[in-house]
């Protein structure tokens, strides 16, 4: 019977729109899957949505909608998103669902009747963002949240208890005892330090708002979000239901991976396993929490406009392209920082370069010199096959013990070294010489067959983070489906190598400064033109002389109709009839300027803003609260500003 691996991602905030941040963790655990899965393990992939709270309530009246109708639009929009992507989870829990409350509630009154939950009050200071309680001597400067910053309100209401402090003890020699239940070491320390401070007890209902799950035995309070949410991870496989035997199979079976970022590390490894000590549940989970992705500026925010989303990524450049940066580039145990620079080079000279382009030489040599099929193996070739066959070999151990102890940056690395020692094998060995010489064709056979083999080794160990470029790489070769797996990953297993007629590349090579530049004004936000900021060289008269400023009379206004941030204009410049596209939505209605006279600059490049097309720039002052154009209206339409 094969062994079971059973993993699951944070269910995510549905308050907005997810980003990079958010996706790491799920083409994370979706990479992990398919690794076990190539490994002959009985896979069980959970992601979800966590959907109650006075914040979801709170963005809901924002937006004039009841509270179940926007959860559904962000279920809906980030299960389409997952989809796009190719996510191969199994299950997409909503805590908003029947199967779930009943579990929830059913925990509650559990814990309630053998004491572990009580009824008490509770007065803190309280963190609607974060969905936590306080006290004076965890906050930040001005009463601020410690987690995420922001503003804190005192609170005072009845509420329910869960007794953490009953459990401090048994939980410290818990994770004492078991090294690997917390990866990675740093974050294990983390939470051992709170924990030897004591546990407090754990406020575990609200009565101030109504948007979550009823306590039974007193429906004036609803579960607070933790207890609701983490019991997840049990209501998914039918825990406390007829049908648990998916609860048998997976969460008492061989392996249970909760992966989750660093900001709800406490959550999971202090309140749900004394929760599930409390239920007699056994943990059979291995917690990793993983570190951000962050601009150069510090944290993703959408609000400051510095944030970066995958899809836009995915339908600009790929999805291999996306899945291989988000991999890549977030170290263990410590933060990733997104540049648009560092996107682009890993794509042309990680991706386009060293692995696409060993592939491409490797097809058209075959099909120069072979007509493409080579069959020919032996041990006693080159003097360098012998150190091509030990660094496939070195690389499969690597890569394993890497993904085993989840560091999968650094398993992507181990397979990069390969592909950089199979492209050094072809200098080494030379085949266009070979090839010169007809008393050496098997020699030259041999190398072909050792870089298809390499090659093949590259495939299989790519095939869970480049979903497309592996199976092209296994087209492009002849690879049969049999000789894809891991089992497989025995040099000179490969009985033949036929390959396509034409070599297709794998990966398109980018403008560098073009791409930079517009990942550069996605990254700054849909007014970007209008927001590009000063370095500190001066300017010169000879650089504002450049700029054509004219006076312009807006035609027509309309909001735009992908970005509530723009408003479309369009302008007579003297005669001539341009759209400009701007950043002021917030600050001006869409009819609010026609028939004003504006200043624009008219000799700037066009772009294309969220699919409209920009021919200008519209000019405005603004400080931290307020916007407002620059209005000429003494002025006539195509009048130069100097």
């Amino acid at each position: 019977m094969a062994k079971t691996f059973y993993v699951t991602t944070p269910i995510y905030y549905p308050s907005g729109k997810l980003h990079i941040g958010n996706t790491y963790t799920t083409v994370l655990c979706d990479m992990l899957r398919r690794y076990k899965e190539m490994r002959g393990y009985d896979t069980y992939y959970l992601t979800g949505m966590d959907e109650h709270g006075k914040k979801i309530e709170t963005v809901a009246e924002e937006r004039n909608l009841p509270p179940s109708e926007h959860v559904d639009e962000i279920a809906e929009q980030t299960r389409a998103l997952w989809d796009r992507m190719q996510i191969s989870y199994d299950d997409f829990i909503r805590t908003t669902e029947k199967r779930h409350k009943t579990v929830v509630q059913k925990i509650f009154e559990q814990l309630l009747e053998q004491g572990d939950i009580y009824l008490g009050t509770y007065e803190g200071h309280y963190c609607m963002h974060c969905e936590a309680f306080f006290t004076e001597s965890q906050l930040g400067e001005g009463a601020t949240c410690p987690d995420c910053g922001r503003e804190t309100s005192k609170l005072k209401e009845e509420s329910y208890f869960l007794r953490l402090s009953k459990y401090e003890k048994q939980l410290l020699k818990f994770i004492e005892d078991n090294p690997d239940f917390i990866t990675p070491e740093s974050r294990r320390n983390e939470v051992l330090e709170f924990i030897r401070q004591g546990l407090n007890d754990l406020s575990v209902s609200r009565t101030t708002f109504d948007w979550g799950i009823k306590v039974i035995s007193n429906p004036k309070h609803v579960v607070y979000v933790w207890i609701d949410a983490l019991s997840n991870y049990l209501s998914a496989l039918g825990y406390l239901t007829d049908d648990d035997s998916l609860y048998k199979k997976y969460w008492h079976g061989d392996e249970v991976v909760h992966v989750v970022g660093k900001d709800i590390l406490r959550f999971h490894a202090i309140y749900w396993p004394i929760m599930l000590m409390a239920l007699d549940v056994p943990i059979t989970f291995r917690l990793h929490a993983h570190g951000f992705y962050m601009m150069k500026e510090g944290k993703m925010s959408k609000s400051k406009g510095g944030v970066i989303y995958p899809d836009t990524l995915m339908e600009r450049y790929g999805l291999d392209e996306l899945r291989y940066f988000l991999l890549r580039e977030l170290p263990y145990g410590g933060d990733g920082v997104f540049t648009p620079e560092t996107f682009v080079e890993r794509i042309n000279y990680d991706l386009a370069n060293d692995f696409g382009n060993l592939l491409n030489r490797t097809v058209s040599m075959i099909n120069k010199y072979f007509d493409g099929k080579v069959t020919a193996f032996s041990k006693e070739g080159t003097d360098y096959d012998a150190s091509l066959r030990e660094t496939c070999e070195q690389t499969i151990k690597e890569y394993t013990e890497n993904i085993e102890e989840l560091k999968v940056a650094e398993a992507i690395r181990s397979v990069w070294k390969l592909i950089s020692r199979t492209n050094k094998y072809i200098d080494e060995t030379t085949p266009w010489i070979l090839g010169k010489d007809d008393s050496r064709r098997a020699e030259l056979e041999n190398v072909l067959y050792h870089l298809s083999e390499s090659l093949r080794f590259i495939g299989v160990l790519l095939r869970p983070i480049l979903l497309d470029a592996s199976e092209s790489l296994f087209r492009q070769l002849g690879i049969p489906q049999k000789l894809r797996g891991f089992d497989t990953l025995e040099f000179g297993t490969l009985d033949a190598v036929e390959t396509v007629s034409k070599p297709s590349p794998l990966f398109p090579r980018l403008d560098v400064e073009e791409e930079v530049e517009k990942l550069q004004r996605i990254i700054r936000g849909d007014d970007a033109e209008e927001s590009e900021e000063s370095d500190e060289e001066k300017a010169t008269i000879e650089d504002f002389v450049k700029l054509d400023v004219r006076v312009a009379r807006v035609v027509d206004s309309k909001a735009h109709p992908n970005a509530d941030k723009l408003l479309v204009l369009q302008v007579d410049i003297g005669g001539e009839q341009r759209q400009i596209v701007a950043g002021i939505a917030k600050h001006y209605d869409s009819k609010e300027l026609i028939d004003k006279h504006v200043a624009v600059i008219a000799n700037l490049e066009p772009v294309t803003l969220r699919g409209e097309k920009s021919e200008g720039m519209l000019l405005a002052g603004s400080n931290d609260d307020e916007l407002e154009v620059l209005t000429l209206d003494g002025l006539n339409p195509g009048d130069k500003i100097q």
